[in-house]
């Protein structure tokens, strides 16, 4: 009888541990999938390598969670918890648990919070300082600056110096290697010296993500192993019967798209243009070789070629010199890349500008002829229209 008795009651307690289990447990799921604590939008920071109990402490410190140990539960369960992806999101008021773990851990661009960014560009390197607007979603400029010609705003400076800024910096297409390492001495939030210039071409024109203190031969680094690998990716992909006997003579060919036209669509035609007349045993004649032969990528020109620099022998003037030039003349992005590895079927041997920002091809000289005619036509007439005198109204 008393052995019946504790049975029963071990029975009992069994059941009602169960069903205690079993509401902390739905208990604990409504908490994760439900609405969250925060009536007003967040700006959830993950830092680079923090691990998932900084992140949900951190979250549960600032109002955007109830439970620290629920959050990481739930991540565990849903399989994400070592996925954790460095930036700064945007929650909207109410997010639950669930909504910020999928966010966190699929990453992407930060959509809140402080961002400095250095632009390294063909003219000009530039400094910008932006913040989110939590009330559009969109990121607003406080500031900016040429670290070349003047000296960092006060905003900037302040903004370098925060734990919580997000530091970028982007890397035009057709840049050259020395603009790249001239715009990495121009960030204070970077370290470290640059002993040698890296071979042009090399460098993978993208967004970068770096840290306060990063060494900018780390970040060269990054960038000659990110343009590697494209480089490989697309010649792989590339159709038989190029005119390219390794990598490097697609890289070349890439720069020289490149720098001939800055419209997407146009890639693949110019490309098909310097094919063509490779295939043909022509000479490839193009302006930004010369120029880079004249400025060792040092710059730009800033004024028209001179007759005796078209006729100068040079290993760049590629109106004297028989198929590429020895080396690229600017780092090409992916899509220059692609283009010279993947030329339009054309019949195309001429191009010149057309006064639209694009270009108007050709595939005898006489077509090409009556092109330029149209061309020189279009300068003369905007230069008498800048020289004209501006007349009073009425």
């Amino acid at each position: 009888m008393i052995w019946r008795n504790i049975a029963s009651n071990f029975f009992t307690l069994l059941v009602v541990l169960l069903i205690a289990a079993a509401g902390a447990v739905a208990w604990a799921k409504q908490q994760f999938t439900g609405p969250g604590p925060s009536e007003i939008a967040q700006c959830v920071q993950v830092a680079p390598g923090a691990s998932l109990n900084a992140v949900s402490k951190q979250l549960a410190e600032q109002g955007a969670i109830s439970n620290a140990y629920i959050f990481r539960a739930g991540a565990d369960y849903m399989d994400e918890a070592r996925n954790l992806r460095f930036g700064s999101y945007l929650m909207p008021p109410r997010a639950s648990m669930e909504d910020i773990v999928g966010v966190i851990t699929k990453g992407g661009p930060s959509t809140c919070g402080t961002e400095v960014i250095l632009r390294i560009g063909v003219r000009e390197n530039t400094l910008l300082l932006r913040d989110i607007n939590p009330e559009t979603g969109t990121y607003e400029e406080r500031a900016r600056y040429n670290p070349a010609v003047e000296d960092a705003p006060e905003a900037i400076a302040a903004a370098e110096e925060k734990k919580d800024a997000r530091l970028r910096l982007t890397m035009a297409e057709g840049v050259t290697s020395w603009q790249v390492v001239e715009g990495l001495k121009a960030a204070d939030f970077l370290t470290g010296e640059i002993s040698e210039l890296p071979e042009e071409g090399s460098l993978a024109p993208d967004t970068y993500e770096v840290e306060k203190g990063e060494d900018r031969g780390t970040i060269l680094t990054r960038m000659a192993e990110r343009q590697a690998a494209i480089l490989a990716e697309e010649w792989e992909a590339r159709p038989f019967g190029l005119p390219y006997e390794t990598p490097e003579e697609a890289l070349i060919m890439a720069s020289i798209v490149e720098k001939e036209t800055g419209i997407a669509g146009e890639r693949p035609q110019v490309a098909s243009v310097f094919v063509n007349r490779l295939e043909q045993g022509m000479r490839l004649e193009t302006d930004p070789t010369v120029i880079y032969g004249i400025t060792d990528g040092q710059g730009v020109l800033d004024r028209g070629l001179r007759r005796s620099e078209l006729n100068e022998t040079t290993p760049y003037n590629t109106y004297r010199i028989d198929g590429l030039p020895p080396t690229p003349i600017a780092n090409p992005g992916r899509a220059a890349i692609r283009a010279a590895l993947n030329p339009a079927q054309t019949d195309y041997l001429f191009f010149v500008a057309d006064g639209s920002g694009g270009h108007a091809f050709a595939r005898t000289l006489d077509e090409h002829n009556a092109n330029v005619a149209r061309w020189r036509e279009i300068e003369r007439q905007r230069g008498e229209a800048a020289d004209s005198p501006v007349q009073d109204g009425g």
